[in-house]
């Protein structure tokens, strides 16, 4: 074979190769075998090592290429990649599409395409020239990681563009025009295709037997799978997951003249890649509600785990006109399938007493497994959530685990009653001290009266040790106890005026334990003001909130003196916190007016006051937290959760490290959420992170980052 017939026969396998990709991994038909179509991959292979100058970036051979990388580039995405907000209910919908009207001042029925949103990765792929050339993940929505050669082992991403024919175009309502420009961006500009990569539920089930077998460790579930496979560095590892690729989307499709999404979507299986055929249009919203209904209730039958439907408005022109608010569009929704819910018996109600003296009600279920956890005690907020459930002892409940660490009570069936159940009473007397329980006006809450109540002692004054507050080492819950029971210590500034003396004639108080403690307590006598703050136990104010007061006081100059350095320790932060009004309090952001007033109160009570002088008695200085001088922009103004174990750091260490680097820490998954960072055995905050489009991270990841 001289060279000529060497690059004729290779374009010939290359075609032939890509048609059958096409077939199988697009239309699910099969002309000849595995067997034979791995044959000519083989010659393929081999004519192209004999003749590597005509191996080309879409031969099916570079699929898997190159060596490890050392790291993943980043990738703008232009046009962004947005979120989704969500919809739980047939009502939720209703509001969505009466908004939606409002803003276009149409009274007529929209119409809708449906499409079931994967667990998966979102991933960007832009073709040039019909070559396929970069693909990234969804990252933040305007920068994401370039992943190219991990999705180019994906056999259902073609690495070149299928032409259509003209016929194909008229039979699926492409009109000449339409045409034209399509063949114009595929054969000579640059199309952006959106969609999801992800791991089937054979797929998933079969590496795990793999790897149960081998002793490695077992993938989480498909979502988790794929997830890491795209983020593999080395591309041969993603090849061996066989991971799938479904299109949701043509970025800048109004450029093509389309005029519906509904074409989106057929352009994409004509352009060779692969659809969901249970996608569906709908007419109107009832037609949505049926085709939400019955996915629901049939997801089970399909190849890929599913949560929901992503419901879009099906005229393109439309789209402009509703626009974008915040992170997601209001063109779109995702309606969301029913929690994970199951049901079991409310057996008894415990009221625990927080550091603040506010009583909360703990149910005491029936074991039941939910959410892949076993669930034993659940919240019951509060007595206006009791009432709103009418909650009685002995009640069959349906309690769910979506997306939240503690478990809740979903409902009540009323229908199960055997005449046994009981209503659970309002204590009024604390179920510690026994003193007389109230309830604030204007709030929900129940308190116990008594200030000194032992519960509530114990609890402020290891909150102030604990590591997110002061963090004394070797002060822990039992120590304290001790020495509350001691009459050693009864608030927080008799921490520092404890002597090794106090200490040895203490149970388990040696001569060199009570020197360590003694040691321990005087070197946090300079606190940090966000520790301090935190510390004190204010109502409502915690870690975030604390450090967000500290930055507040270093930015702002409340009083006649610089606020950001307390020259003169406690007495300048005594009078600068006296100084700031309730209202400066009001306008800082997500405070809102209980939050201001319970801090305003805190720092205007006189007991609160003596607490403080005798802290400064007692040898506590205070000092601003330093501003970093190492931030970075790829931090600065993110917000991360911290989900799972860490191995390197601890939980207080990473965020630490955040904070230094100007990102920003939030104790719960939001859509506002940039980064999860998702260690060992991460709760529900990662399930609720993959629902929301929230970009997971895990630990390898955030220590490049930092």
């Amino acid at each position: 074979m001289n060279k000529q017939e060497a690059e004729n026969r290779i374009e010939k396998l290359k075609k032939e190769i890509n048609h059958h990709r096409y077939l199988y991994h697009v239309l699910d038909k099969q002309e000849i075998s595995e067997g034979a179509l791995d044959s000519l991959k083989n010659e393929l292979f081999k004519l192209e090592q004999e003749y590597p100058e005509f191996i080309t970036a879409d031969s099916p051979t570079q699929r898997v290429e190159g060596k490890p990388l050392d790291k993943f580039g980043k990738v703008a995405h232009e046009p962004p990649m947005l979120s989704l907000f969500d919809a739980f209910s047939a009502q939720d919908m209703a509001d969505w599409e009466g908004r939606a009207k409002k803003i276009i001042k149409s009274k007529f029925n929209l119409d809708y395409y449906c499409e079931l949103k994967f667990d998966g990765l979102a991933m960007s792929l832009r073709y040039e020239n019909g070559i396929f050339t970069k693909g990234a993940t969804r990252g933040n929505g305007k920068v994401g990681e370039d992943v190219t050669n991990n999705l180019k082992t994906i056999e259902s991403i073609p690495l070149r563009l299928r032409i259509p024919s003209q016929s194909e175009f008229k039979k699926n309502g492409f009109d000449l025009a339409q045409t034209s420009k399509i063949l114009k961006a595929v054969e000579n500009g640059e199309i952006i295709i959106r969609g999801e990569a992800l791991m089937t539920k054979k797929v998933f089930n079969e590496l795990n037997k793999k790897y149960e077998k081998a002793g490695k460790k077992v993938l989480a579930n498909p979502r988790n799978g794929a997830a890491g496979s795209i983020r593999q560095l080395d591309s041969k590892i993603t090849a061996e997951r066989k991971l799938d690729f479904y299109v949701y989307g043509i970025a800048g499709a109004d450029d093509l003249q389309l005029q519906a999404h509904e074409q989106e979507i057929k352009l994409a299986k004509l352009l060779g890649l692969k659809t969901l055929e249970n996608n569906k249009y709908c007419r109107n919203l009832d037609e949505v509600n049926e085709f939400h209904k019955y996915w629901e209730e049939n997801r089970e039958k399909l190849l890929m785990e599913v949560d929901g439907v992503v419901v879009k408005v099906n005229n393109l022109a439309l789209w402009p006109v509703l626009g974008i608010v915040g992170k997601g569009p209001r063109y779109a929704m995702a309606y969301k399938f029913a929690a994970e819910q199951v049901t079991t018996i409310l057996k008894s109600a415990v009221w625990q007493i927080g550091r603040t003296g506010t009583l909360t009600p703990i149910g005491v279920l029936e074991p039941v497994r939910v959410g892949g956890v076993t669930v034993s005690h659940v919240t019951l907020h509060n007595i206006d959530e009791i009432e709103r459930l009418d909650l009685k002892i002995n009640d069959t409940i349906i309690i769910e685990r979506a997306g939240d660490v503690i478990p809740k009570v979903a409902q009540v069936l009323p229908k199960m009653r055997s005449g046994i159940e009981q209503k659970i009473l309002i204590p009024k007397n604390c179920p510690i001290c026994g003193s007389r329980v109230e309830r604030i006006p204007g709030e929900v809450a129940l308190r116990c009266t008594n200030k000194d109540c032992y519960a509530v002692i114990l609890r402020r004054l290891s909150h102030w040790t604990s590591k997110a507050a002061i963090d004394i080492e070797g002060l822990g819950p039992k120590v304290v106890e001790q020495l509350v029971k001691a009459g050693l210590v009864s608030d927080i500034a008799d921490f520092y005026a404890l002597r090794e003396y106090d200490l040895k004639p203490l149970e388990r108080f040696a001569d060199k334990s009570a020197e360590n403690l003694i040691k321990a307590i005087a070197a946090k006598k300079e606190v940090e003001l966000p520790r301090f703050i935190y510390g004190l136990g204010i109502r409502h104010v915690g870690e975030e909130t604390a450090l967000r007061i500290s930055d507040f006081t270093r930015q702002a100059s409340t009083s006649g003196f610089q606020v950001s350095d307390f020259k003169n320790g406690m007495d300048d932060v005594i009078q600068t916190f006296q100084n700031i009004k309730q209202k400066a309090w009001e306008e800082m952001y997500d405070f809102g007016p209980v939050m201001a007033k319970s801090i305003y109160d805190w720092w205007h009570d006189g007991k609160n006051i003596e607490l403080l002088e005798k802290l400064k008695k007692n040898g506590i200085t205070i000092k601003q937290q330093a501003g970093s001088n190492t931030q970075h922009s790829e931090f600065i103004g993110k917000i991360f959760v911290l989900t799972g174990t860490l191995s390197g750091l601890t939980r207080n260490e990473a965020k630490a490290k955040i904070r230094g680097l100007g990102g920003k820490i939030s104790a719960t998954v939001s859509k506002n959420t940039d980064f999860v960072v998702a260690g060992e055995n991460p709760g529900s905050k990662f399930e609720k992170a993959k629902n929301l489009g929230v970009e997971v991270i895990n630990e390898r990841e955030f220590s490049k980052m930092i």
